[in-house]
């Protein structure tokens, strides 16, 4: 197949989306297929600026607004109409946060026809907007922590979710602009802080215990994972730089939990109507009680990233992982134009 991998961008998470591009192209070559290199912030690279682009590596804090706010000068629609995109039998999306994974890209997508990897726009919309996420859970049985939308009175905020508390942006991942507080005075701070980030800030019980994460590929749920952070929670720096976490595949955990985790995962994909594939974080609390903290529609593949780990656990490769994931992509497509 001829593939265009669209990453990079304009969001907080560039650094990671570019780590990811450089990881799937590769497979994608190494699987045999013919792959176009696409920064959807500067178009289609040539094999210089591919090499020089995906080499770059994660820096320990994301990109500043500055930075972000020069590469907002092009027009990202216009990338579909690229001849080096003529003849494209799908694109992989190997973008992290912003539009690229919160649905706007995929309604353009699939307004011009063209396959993508990953769930569709109500999907990518829905598990990008934390609150709403939180309240589908609830509603179908998926144990989340109890939370709170900015503004708040912090006092009551306290009384009700405890300390420490996280405090995050509601529409972000990689844990941009979150902070673990653990003192009623530091709320607003936080709070400010996440604001920087996004209009909507929430705020939500912490859950002590143990991380474990489960990715999902097609309709199977490959094996849990443990995450276990050297800073007290698994953060920007920890999820991307090098010795900064240890990531357990299969986790050391009861057959039981592991059997709980795969089911509750399953049905928060389902919830959301997710496709194609994801990855389901949650926490594990030292009663046994699974906690589900996110969604992620567009899990990061970098050397580093849980969903390639977890997929090797299950026995497959990364090379057949991402030729699999384009191939649902395809079918999924097929599957709508004979609706």
């Amino acid at each position: 197949m001829k593939i265009a991998v669209l990453f990079g961008g304009t969001s907080a998470e560039r650094d990671v989306s570019i780590a990811s591009g450089a990881q799937i192209v590769q497979a994608l070559r190494e699987a045999g297929h013919e792959v176009v290199a696409v920064d959807t912030a500067r178009g289609v690279l040539d094999a210089a600026e591919e090499r020089r682009l995906l080499e770059a590596g994660i820096a320990p804090v994301p990109p500043g607004q500055e930075a972000l706010d020069m590469l907002r000068t092009g027009n990202p629609a216009a990338l579909i109409e690229a001849p080096e995109l003529k003849g494209v039998d799908v694109l992989f999306l190997a973008l992290h946060g912003g539009t690229g994974e919160g649905g706007q890209l995929q309604a353009l997508l699939d307004l011009v026809g063209i396959p993508y990897t990953g769930s569709g726009m109500l999907g990518s919309a829905l598990a990008m907007d934390k609150d709403v996420s939180k309240r589908l859970f609830l509603q179908g049985g998926v144990p989340t922590p109890d939370w709170l939308m900015a503004p708040v009175d912090v006092d009551a905020a306290v009384a009700r979710l405890g300390l420490p508390l996280v405090v995050k942006p509601s529409k972000q991942g990689s844990t941009v602009g979150l902070t673990l507080v653990k003192r009623a005075e530091d709320v607003a701070a936080a709070v400010e802080f996440a604001a920087r980030f996004d209009d909507e800030v929430m705020l939500e019980a912490f859950v002590a215990g143990r991380e474990l994460t489960v990715p999902i590929l097609g309709e199977e749920a490959l094996p849990v994972g443990e995450i276990i952070p050297r800073h007290e929670i698994f953060d920007y720096e920890c999820k991307y730089q090098p010795g900064m976490s240890e990531e357990i595949f299969p986790a050391e955990v009861e057959a039981d939990v592991a059997r709980r985790a795969q089911e509750l995962a399953l049905r928060a994909h389902g919830l959301l109507k997710l496709g194609g594939y994801s990855r389901i974080d949650f926490r594990l609390d030292a009663a046994g009680g699974l906690w589900c903290l996110e969604a992620n529609t567009l899990p990061g593949m970098t050397a580093a990233s849980l969903y390639p780990r977890g997929a090797r656990a299950a026995g497959l490769g990364f090379p057949q992982v991402c030729d699999r994931i384009c191939r649902l992509a395809v079918e999924e497509h097929r599957r709508r134009r004979r609706v």
